[in-house]
């Protein structure tokens, strides 16, 4: 980036927007993040499961999508949420009271849980909500990601073997959730955040290709492989890229990429930026362009994806490219 001497600004010389603007993304890289996704049901009085917050587990500072995905405009607002003293931070837009900051972090509440300030009070950027939930204790569990098999054709091998390069090894994801229990049993369990602290290592095997005349030569190759799906989600996105005149390169390179960004979850949010489901957009609304069920619909979110890799990297192995170098697309 070129470094344009002209007159240097002071501390004493930023205006109140330039700190609120500093100020919002600091607060944004520190704390965790909701995602933009307005609950239908504020007050839930049965069980119920807030969105994963999730992100990658090779780039835990930010699922960084450049200039294409949106920045901080200046009427962002950021407002700090505690609840049971776990403290995150709500980005949007047009905040006016703690109602609006909750419905816009997708924060449910339970009938008893105390809130302060009151719903219908006004907020700004140095508003502080307070939630405190009867009976809950923040739990840690980690759960299994799945990996990947990968087959790549190479004619180092006589044709019609097989060959493992290299053995699966499954990814994990720590998740703290807001448990309650009453007679020692949970009556409610609320994700509250969920990283990936490994991901899913493919397993990958090399099948055979050549003639005793070519077995001595290199097995590297092009291809990325051709992967099978390892749950229904991929499935669907396989034969939706098949259809749709893509190859099997284009799936292997979507199933390493969201496998790296939101393991394949919906609601995947990433607590320093809020990039949100299985690309990782940011801001999530921006997936409304392929659907209005952009929040929860995982086709329309992957359908998405494509166009996004398509219009900056000129494909999906493009952009898969560009994450190996940069951990981010």
């Amino acid at each position: 980036m070129a470094n344009h001497r002209r007159k240097t600004p002071t501390l004493k010389s930023l205006s109140r927007r330039q700190w609120i603007r500093i100020v919002a993304v600091i607060a944004a890289a520190a704390m965790l993040v909701g995602a933009a996704v307005v609950s239908r049901n504020f007050y839930q009085q049965t069980q119920h499961t807030t969105p994963v917050t999730e992100f990658s587990a090779t780039d835990t500072a930010a699922a960084s999508r450049g200039g294409a995905r949106g920045s901080l405009g200046d009427d962002t607002s950021y407002v700090t949420v505690k609840i049971n003293g776990k403290s995150r931070t709500v980005l949007g837009t047009h905040f006016t009271d703690v109602k609006s900051v909750l419905e816009q972090g997708d924060i449910v509440l339970d009938p008893s849980d105390e809130v302060t300030p009151s719903l219908t009070t006004k907020v700004t950027e140095s508003t502080v909500i307070t939630i405190e939930r009867a009976g809950a204790t923040l739990e840690t569990n980690d759960t299994d990601i799945a990996f990947n098999t990968v087959k790549k054709e190479t004619a180092a091998l006589p044709k019609g073997t097989e060959k493992v390069q290299q053995e699966g090894k499954v990814g994990t994801m720590e998740t703290t959730s807001l448990v309650t229990r009453a007679g020692g049993k949970i009556v409610e369990s609320n994700v509250f955040a969920s990283w990936v602290k490994t991901a899913p290592t493919d397993k990958i095997i090399l099948v055979g290709t050549g003639t005793s005349s070519s077995s001595s030569s290199s097995s590297s190759t092009s291809s990325l492989g051709t992967t099978v799906p390892a749950s229904e989600m991929q499935s669907w996105a396989h034969d939706y890229l098949i259809s749709n005149g893509y190859t099997e390169n284009d799936f292997t390179a979507a199933v390493y990429i969201i496998n790296h960004e939101s393991g394949w979850n919906p609601s995947a949010t990433n607590p320093s930026s809020g990039a949100y489901g299985l690309p990782q957009a940011l801001p999530g609304s921006k997936m409304a362009s392929a659907g209005s069920d952009w929040a929860t619909n995982y086709q329309t979110q992957f359908k998405w994806f494509v166009g996004y890799c398509n219009s900056r990297y000129g494909g999906i192995t493009g952009a898969y490219n560009h994450w190996l170098s940069a951990h981010s697309y």
